[in-house]
């Protein structure tokens, strides 16, 4: 399972949700949810934009989990 930590990004760089709304050029509704790991897919142009607003890399966002360790 990938896990989307952007909420810990954006506590890492004290930006809130409608400033990073505003810098990625996507809607809040949507980074919401990416930001409650409800993403099912994310776009690399999405990807880009949040890590060059973040100033950081797709891994400190993205992270890989094993499913069946969390049984």
């Amino acid at each position: 399972m990938i896990v989307i930590n952007l909420d810990v990004m954006m506590a890492k760089r004290k930006i809130g949700l409608t400033e990073l709304a505003g810098k990625v050029g996507i809607t809040l509704a949507n980074l919401s949810i990416l930001k409650n790991n409800k993403a099912k897919a994310v776009r690399l142009e999405t990807l880009d934009a949040i890590c060059k607003a973040l100033d950081c890399q797709p891994g400190d966002i993205l992270e890989y989990v094993d499913d069946q360790k969390e049984e």
